[in-house]
């Protein structure tokens, strides 16, 4: 499955969009930005299948290097390790920021689209996506 950054179908402008808010310069500059992370839950417990998690955040930067790498530092940010009551270990970390990309549409609107994906292969979008299915994580 390829990435792709947000595209000619949404009607997306790459231009560097201004926030609308007038209270606050600094956000005057910023672009808002949406990030795919993709993260593995693990377990040292012999029987345990390892667990991908993807998740979308939206952020505010000046450029797409800085908003690369504030995502990068949140997903770092967000990673555990503990034991658990019977003293497995348990571990979430990031594996890696698939993408980052400014958003669709700057404005605070509900619902908003914050990201188009594309991709060419639906069997095995299928495959990996078990809430398609019904399969319980």
């Amino acid at each position: 499955m390829r990435l792709s950054r947000p595209g000619c179908i949404s009607g997306f402008r790459p231009e560097v969009s201004r926030s609308e808010r007038d209270d606050d310069a600094d956000m005057a500059t910023e672009t808002l930005f949406v990030a795919i992370l993709l993260s593995e839950s693990s377990s040292s417990a012999p029987d345990y299948r390892p667990l991908y998690r993807e998740d979308i955040v939206t952020l505010r930067a000046p450029s797409l290097r800085e908003a690369r790498d504030r995502v990068k530092r949140h997903g770092r940010d967000a990673q555990i390790s503990y034991s658990n009551q019977v003293g497995e270990e348990i571990r979430d970390r990031l594996l890696e920021v698939v993408d980052v990309a400014p958003a669709l549409y700057e404005n605070d609107t509900s619902p908003a689209d914050l990201y188009s994906r594309h991709f060419r292969d639906l069997t095995s979008y299928r495959t990996f996506e078990p809430l398609l299915d019904g399969e319980a994580l």
